[in-house]
């Protein structure tokens, strides 16, 4: 790594060393109108920073490491289609997917440089077409019954996504053209409860893997083809399955037919493909119009991501944010809280799309990290957090930054019920921040006559000493634009960390490592096997695994 970037971090540290270089309530106090300097706004898209321990200095030192990290020409090149995927060869052109047809973005496939954004265009015209005949009843099930319900078999960016798209377009309304249901875990439990209830005349069967080659995917599909086969016969196969994939060889082979094949490129990443074909359940289960809007949400913030000067650029400075509590103040994790029923699997799908992209500990030279990368992320909706685990938010020894998530105006008739929810989100972000002290608690419980020694024996417990940061998100409504905008939001926040760390984002070795045991140890499970050459606790756990099973 250049000495420049080292000296930019070794900065950051020095800045939350200083005395009272972590305290947030201090700077409030000196500045009045702290709230709007650290705020920034796309349209309606508020991000507020304020609560955090970031003063002018830090912020000046965060944008010297995002210029020694070569952060606008990261994102030229980003945009250009360059190998910003050095390790598998491979642009990042994900952003291609939600552009029109003629936004002129461009990538690098087997040596040969295609137009991105017109070939997305143009296999999301096959897509519209088919949910069109879906919806209108044209497309059907081999007794010639409506689809009623989209069943998509996926893992990982396969399912996550369009997972969380899904239930934000869908949750509560009655105007869903389909209902969706999702299976990933190969657990047969799993497939027990996707399928309990449809009606295998009325379901329509997606299987997203882009190398049609995923142990769990696959273990899943066959599974469901053998569920439609079993009760509508093996030629009913090819009218109730599609397949979100680009090995046509082995898509044919399953039984799945050309027309029901939607295929997309090596530069989008799994957990950056709930915009192309593999998001077909949503398409179906919400309707076109709601996956275009979704799309053109996204587009906006690629535009504003690609133009906006970085002060002023809501991904950058979302990024630069989580640069401070990671590498300035050591927090190893992050919170993400959405005030918002219809996001309950959002703070899933962005530990994907954080974890998978930055849990890196080596950077593009192939050294060791000198600064830590990405932190856990986890989260639930809010209030249903606020009743779990903000406890250790609020008086836990580590410090956990938060992002509230909120839309400002809801999509049911209850006013009194999101008020109440909008409360509670201000208030837990104030909370966090101005904590509250042993003398004002000592104080009140004096003024209701509380005997002194059960103040002296109850007051420390209820001490919260504030000074923990938090963003806030806010938005006029959640719609599918709005939700678009949101997401991509969060992928390109992702995006500058990496290029700040000096890291790869778009692979993933670590995953493969593991599919890579899961398929050597597979075929030792069956009856009769025998146990290849492992450490003494996997051939221990092995056997008696099959022990327990009676197949010794």
């Amino acid at each position: 790594m250049p000495d420049s970037r080292s000296t930019a971090f070794a900065r950051l540290r020095h800045l939350a060393d200083r005395p009272g270089g972590r305290a947030i309530t201090p700077l409030f106090a000196a500045d009045p109108g702290r709230a709007a300097r650290y705020t920034a706004a796309l349209d309606d898209l508020t991000l507020d920073f304020s609560k955090t321990a970031i003063d002018a200095p830090a912020l000046d030192a965060l944008f010297a490491l995002a210029e020694a990290a070569n952060l606008e020409d990261f994102r030229r090149r980003l945009f250009a289609g360059a190998m910003v995927n050095p390790t598998e060869h491979r642009a990042a052109m994900h952003m291609a997917l939600r552009a029109p047809a003629d936004a002129g973005l461009h990538a690098e496939l087997a040596g040969v440089v295609e137009d991105a954004s017109a070939q997305a265009a143009a296999e999301r015209h096959r897509m519209r077409d088919f949910v069109a005949a879906v919806h209108a009843g044209t497309k059907t099930g081999a007794t010639g019954a409506r689809f009623t319900h989209v069943l998509t078999i996926g893992i990982g960016g396969s399912d996550l996504g369009p997972l969380v798209a899904t239930e934000a377009l869908t949750l509560g309304r009655t105007d869903n053209p389909m209902e969706a249901r999702f299976l990933s875990n190969i657990d047969g439990h799993a497939f027990i409860h996707a399928t309990k209830g449809l009606d295998p005349a009325r379901t329509l069967v997606l299987i997203a893997s882009k190398t049609f080659t995923t142990l769990e995917t696959m273990s899943n599909a066959q599974a469901a083809r053998g569920w439609i086969a079993g009760a509508l016969g093996e030629a009913a196969v090819p009218r109730h399955f599609a397949a979100l994939s680009t090995n046509l060889p082995a898509v044919g082979q399953f039984g799945v037919v050309p027309e029901h094949t939607f295929g997309f490129r090596d530069w989008v990443g799994g957990r950056y493909s709930l915009w192309s074909p593999v998001g077909l359940s949503i398409a179906l289960a919400a309707g076109w119009d709601r996956f275009q809007a979704m799309l053109d949400g996204a587009w906006s913030m690629d535009q504003h991501f690609r133009d906006a000067p970085l002060r002023q650029n809501l991904p950058v400075l979302l990024a630069l944010v989580g640069i401070w509590h990671t590498n300035a103040m050591g927090c190893a994790t992050h919170c993400v809280l959405a005030y918002d029923e219809r996001l309950r699997r959002l703070p899933a799908h962005l530990q994907q799309v954080e974890m998978e992209s930055n849990g890196k500990h080596v950077t593009l030279a192939g050294t060791q990290t000198e600064w830590d990368t990405c932190p856990v992320l986890f989260g639930e909706p809010g209030t249903n957090a606020q009743h779990s685990f903000i406890q250790l938010v609020h008086q836990g020894t580590r410090i956990v930054p938060v992002d509230f998530i909120l839309a400002a105006n809801p999509d049911h008739n209850r006013p009194e019920a999101h008020r109440a929810l909008a409360a509670n989100a201000f208030a837990q972000a104030e909370a966090l921040m101005v904590g509250k002290s042993e003398a004002a608690i000592r104080a009140e419980m004096a003024a209701k006559n509380i005997p002194p020694a059960d103040i002296d024996a109850i007051a420390p417990h209820r001490v919260a000493t504030g000074e923990r940061p938090s963003n806030t998100i806010l938005f006029d409504r959640l719609d599918a634009f709005s939700l678009g905008r949101l997401i991509a939001l969060y992928e390109h926040k992702v995006a500058v960390q990496g290029c700040l760390w000096g890291i790869d984002s778009f692979d993933q070795w670590g995953v493969e490592l593991g599919k890579v045991l899961a398929n050597g140890i597979l075929p030792e499970l069956t009856p009769g096997a025998e146990t290849g050459k492992h450490d003494s606790s996997t051939a221990s756990l092995i056997a008696r695994f099959r022990a327990l099973r009676g197949e010794t």
